[in-house]
């Protein structure tokens, strides 16, 4: 006959039929499943930085919130701001803004002419 493979091959799997079908249905559930359980895993990642991320969020709207009050209540605020921020000044005073870039001076015996 020409399936004589066959014969041996329905043995095993009629002895092991519950232990093939247990590693067949996890292999399955771990690995190839729609919600399996890596792609669950990889979710709880994603929720865990989207949470740190929205805390994040919040702090900065608090903060946020905190300086928008202060800025509805105080003028002076709001100059400091303006100072602060965008380099307002009063009529009477000048800015002087530093800078932290560090520039090679390749020159330094520069002289004016």
């Amino acid at each position: 006959m020409q399936f004589k493979f066959l014969k041996p091959l329905g043995r095993i799997i009629s002895r092991y039929k519950y232990t093939i079908t247990i590693v067949v249905c996890t292999a399955i559930v771990v690995f190839l499943d729609e919600n399996s359980f890596l792609r669950r895993l990889e979710y709880n990642f994603q929720i865990r930085d989207l949470k740190a991320e929205i805390e994040k969020y919040n702090t900065e709207y608090e903060r946020d919130s905190i300086r928008l009050y202060e800025l509805k209540g105080n003028p002076k605020a709001i100059t400091k701001v303006a100072r602060e921020r965008y380099f307002m000044k009063a009529d009477d005073e000048d800015i002087f803004v530093l800078s932290d870039d560090s520039e090679t001076n390749d020159n330094k015996d520069e002289k004016t002419k």
